[in-house]
């Protein structure tokens, strides 16, 4: 038997901590033994039941983990390998890793890279590793350290606070765009060059406005995204991968036709295995890991349901690392 964070709605929505067996698990290749998950936006929003995110009933939450394989038919991993796991659907449509245990499909796991620990990668979580995907996509498109100042939008947040400390370390200089003035301090440790009010974005802007940023990362969404691509100078890059103010894009055409803008989407769920691969090896390589432990908070698997609440109020910074074993 082991700890699960168990998401119901039968006959009303319910999350719970409860003991499960085995035979609660779904069907898979590999059963990995999870030291740690973590709590991320999607996370939130499953279980405190704001959005959709659920598909199959009942849920284990939970769509990161990293841990120890106790058994396996896939040819690709045997007992002992250390794993982790982001997106594929799971937690939303395949029982997920905020529990002692996981059956997932080995095609799904990438080995731990030596120079992170369980605790540590998920710290990273699918945060981070969404924060990798975007500089990546950046790189892809040119940007290079001295090209200009690239604005990250909610900066303190999971995948912002990452991508600060990820682009600072390659040499970028950084704005970081927050609305917590209390967290300017904490912004400009993680490497932020600038920390700009978040409402200078946040409301309806014009469709081109003064140039100012040569890239951008955003994990927003709406009015941001939109004024965050109005700002960008010619030649750029935005990395759009959130909707924390929104889904809706309220923008016009005139960045893309008039200043040669590219928008580009950033999907950490079904992103392919290289990409995945090359993401963990860039991290293991590009991240500070005094500012990795700056960024993170450990919680226990019962206390998930109340941070999980937490971070939807906006009341969390960095990353929520959850020990669901021992």
């Amino acid at each position: 038997m082991f700890k699960a964070l168990v998401l119901d709605k039968a006959p009303e929505f319910s999350a719970a901590v409860r003991e499960v067996g085995d035979d609660f698990l779904p069907e898979g290749d590999v059963t990995v033994e999870v030291a740690y998950s973590t709590l991320n936006y999607k996370d939130g929003l499953a279980i405190t039941n704001r959005s959709p995110v659920v598909r199959s009933w009942p849920m284990v939450a939970g769509i990161d983990g990293a841990g120890r394989v106790v058994e396996s038919s896939s040819p690709k991993w045997k007992p002992g390998d250390q794993v982790v796991l982001n997106g594929f659907g799971v937690g939303e449509t395949h029982k997920g890793c905020l529990a002692g245990r996981a059956r997932l499909k080995g095609d799904w796991l990438v080995r731990l890279p030596q120079a992170f620990t369980p605790r540590q990668a998920m710290s990273i979580g699918t945060a981070g590793y969404t924060a990798m995907l975007c500089v990546l996509a950046l790189e892809r498109h040119g940007l290079k350290a001295g090209d200009g100042e690239v604005l990250v939008t909610g900066a303190t947040g999971g995948v912002g606070s990452i991508a600060v400390a990820l682009l600072s370390k390659l040499g970028h200089r950084v704005a970081a765009a927050t609305g917590k003035a209390s967290e300017h301090g904490f912004l400009r440790d993680l490497g932020a060059a600038t920390v700009i009010d978040r409402a200078e974005l946040a409301a309806p802007g014009k469709p081109l406005q003064k140039e100012r940023w040569a890239a951008v990362v955003d994990a927003v969404g709406s009015h941001t995204l939109a004024n965050a691509c109005a700002q960008t100078r010619y030649g750029g890059a935005v990395a759009a991968c959130g909707l924390a103010q929104g889904m809706d894009f309220p923008a016009t055409v005139a960045p893309f036709i008039l200043r040669g803008l590219s928008l580009l989407g950033v999907d950490s769920v079904m992103a392919p295995m290289p990409l995945r691969e090359q993401a963990w090896t860039r991290l293991a390589s590009d991240l500070d890991p005094a500012r990795l432990e700056a960024i993170t908070t450990e919680i226990t698997l019962d206390q998930a349901i109340e941070h999980a609440q937490r971070l939807m109020a906006g009341q969390v910074r960095g990353r929520l690392v959850v020990r669901t074993g021992g």
